[in-house]
């Protein structure tokens, strides 16, 4: 086995330098342009939420120029009436702060005699104390003026005051215009977008898709609606839960008694927004100021209660009912994105970074140059079950396997989670080890990991055998041997007594290969779950039990044989040997061939046909399905079992 890593292209240099580039190119065009592309993205993100009630109007009969004008002048009267009411709640709010003067000082003095006034209290204490011991006793500070205090008093300068001038109307209304001028331009940029923006949203949409996809519609098309399935998503669910979340705190704020409720609750339904952080920064504000209007500090209190309970609510269990993880990203994706966007165009920017990183990871998943902003910030994993379970047994990690083991056998059986975790980790254990690219050491690591998972699972395994056997995994065998050879030590060879009740064994014969001991002995644990008497051997095993003589056993001991291949094509000459071998010895059985298909196979590969044969599975599930309805009685005292405990 070479152990030389394989030589890379010589252009991945120069590909890493032109994507580091290119990055740096459309973040300064990003920031340097953000004049004119935020008024741009808010109009394009408005027609998202105007589309609906311009098809709306459309269908009942409106022209496609009326029904724009129709939505966008009903949007123009709502933020403006909305944006009016709050202002006239802030001047209100303003006004009435004066009158708060009272209590807010009183407030203040009451902190601080709880506070530094304790302080105060508890130092002097300590320095009569040290006075009275002696040991802390200082001399008194002789307190000399300085020599320019023992001059005559030096004679006061005159200061002029500059004469207050009247100021013009036309001032005033220029420093209003100036300060709202802004604000207003982008306003305005932001309402003539849109509407040209809905004017033309199919032809924009045809040529966008022509300038992207190329001759590829189909996987354009499908980004487009991805994204904007997932967009409608977000703003329909985030804009429903705020506004309900604004309605509850301006009641709740207008029972409990704090004035302005219905401004707070305006701000609350806004900031709600800005993810995580906003409606608590609402909060805070509110909070201080119930604190300055009321002498007590009760209103406060209800206030601080008020949030909590509401945003409680909303988050754990009204949003994951509605929507759930609707925008596909991850929590740290939210947080990074709002200080990105935040940092590179302001607070327009926190309140579209949830949105705009939404666009990023749907064109991730769509694009596979773009795969890596979906991998870096969608919340889907990034390694598979069994890709996860293979990379920490690497590690010798069996505890983090375990942890994520349990979480899925509390929604499936112990066979789906062998059928679609640990053996697709193997098979990628299999692959690694036929091109040579782990070591000894790691095979260890993955054995050990891989029979502690098990044992540690297996319900009739006792923790002291575990913690006994950790240390003497078989290093010269497989897998499935090292856990049947536990299996032998406690049983005995035959893994149970041979005289046993009429038709009550299971045979589980293994065609001698690494997967095919480790399936057999899976198969093995799961029926022994199931109150079966399953005994795991291999077909030499099989053959050597069949040319010695064993009086003590009973004769028709033996009701069904699972024969389990891991590789079909390969194995087709072995199994059709253990089929013939297996109905010559015990003619009566039902033989049961388990074909398991390859994990990574291209074309998914028929099982072989054999006429000896009773019945086919291809799962493990699927065999213990088919063993509990011939024995059913095990499974009745399983449940039994598993109530009891």
């Amino acid at each position: 086995m070479s152990s030389q890593a394989p030589t890379l292209p010589a252009v991945t240099a120069s590909q890493r330098a032109v994507v580091i580039i290119a990055a740096a190119s459309v973040l300064a065009l990003l920031y340097f342009g953000r004049e004119v592309l935020v008024p741009i993205i808010l109009a394009l993100f408005l027609s998202l939420l105007m589309a609906p009630w311009v098809r709306l109007y459309r269908r009942i009969g409106l022209g496609h120029g009326m029904s724009v004008m129709i939505a966008v002048l009903a949007l123009v009267v709502i933020v403006t009436g909305t944006t009016a009411m709050m202002g006239t709640q802030v001047v209100h709010v303003a006004r009435s702060l004066p009158q708060y003067e009272a209590t807010i000082h009183t407030k203040v003095q009451s902190l601080r005699e709880q506070t530094l006034g304790r302080l105060d209290i508890l130092s002097g204490e300590l320095g009569k104390v040290i006075d009275e011991t002696g040991q802390g006793a200082a001399p008194a500070a002789t307190v000399v003026a300085p020599p320019y205090l023992t001059n005559a008093p030096a004679t006061p300068k005159p200061v002029s005051t500059p004469t207050k001038l009247p100021s013009a109307p036309v001032t005033v209304i220029t420093r209003v215009l100036s300060t709202a001028w802004v604000p207003v331009e982008t306003a305005g940029i932001v309402l003539v977008v849109l509407i040209f923006v809905l004017l033309e949203h199919e032809a924009l949409r045809d040529r966008f898709i022509r300038l992207a996809g190329g001759s590829d519609l189909r996987a354009t098309t499908a980004a487009i609606n991805d994204a904007g399935e997932r967009l409608s998503r977000f703003f329909i669910s985030t804009f429903s839960v705020n506004f309900g979340v604004g309605v509850a705190i301006w009641l709740g704020l207008f029972l409990i008694g704090v004035p302005s409720a219905l401004l707070w609750g305006l701000l609350t339904a806004v900031l709600r927004f800005v993810p995580y952080i906003g409606v608590w920064l609402v909060a805070a504000v509110v909070s201080l100021f119930a604190a300055a209007v009321a002498p007590g500090w009760s209103l406060l209190l209800m206030t601080v209660a008020l949030y909590l309970v509401v945003e409680i609510i909303v988050s754990q269990l009204i949003e994951p009912f509605l929507y759930g993880h609707t925008t596909g990203l991850s929590p740290l994706a939210v947080v990074v994105a709002a200080i990105f966007w935040s940092w590179l165009w302001g607070p327009v920017g926190l309140l579209m970074s949830t949105p705009l990183t939404l666009c990023l990871v749907v064109a991730g998943r769509h694009v596979q140059a773009l795969n890596l902003l979906n991998i870096l910030l969608g919340d889907t994993p990034a390694l598979t079950m069994p890709q996860r379970v293979y990379q920490r047994a690497l590690s010798g990690d069996a505890s983090e396997i375990l942890s994520e083991a349990r979480e899925f056998l509390k929604r499936k059986s112990f066979a789906a989670y062998c059928d679609s975790v640990l053996l697709p980790a193997l098979q990628l254990a299999r692959i690694d080890l036929a091109a040579g690219a782990i070591s000894t050491e790691q095979q260890t690591a993955v054995k050990r990991a891989i029979v502690t998972v098990v044992e540690t699972l297996d319900s009739h395994e006792s923790k002291w055998a575990r913690w006994r056997r950790r240390s003497s995994v078989l290093e010269s065998v497989s897998i499935g041997r090292s856990l049947r050879q536990h299996r032998e030590d406690a049983f005995g060879r035959w893994q149970g007594p041979l005289a046993v009740a009429p038709r009550s064994v299971v045979l589980c014969l293994g065609l001698g290969s690494v997967a095919s001991d480790f399936a057999t002995e899976l198969l093995t644990r799961i029926l022994r779950d199931l109150n079966i008497d399953a005994r795991h051997l291999s077909v030499e095993d099989f053959a050597a039990f069949d040319a010695e003589p064993h009086p003590e056993a009973t004769p028709n001991a033996v009701s069904m044989v699972y024969i389990v291949s891991t590789h079909p094509t390969k194995e087709r000459e072995s199994f059709d040997e253990a089929v013939a071998l297996t109905r010559r010895g015990i003619p009566e059985a039902c033989l049961v061939g388990v074909f398991f298909p390859e994990p990574l196979a291209a074309t998914e590969v028929e099982p072989p046909v054999n006429a000896e044969l009773n019945e086919v599975v291809t799962s493990l599930e699927q065999a213990a399905q088919q063993a509990i309805a011939r024995f059913p009685e095990g499974g009745v005292e399983r449940e039994q079992r598993s109530a009891t405990i």
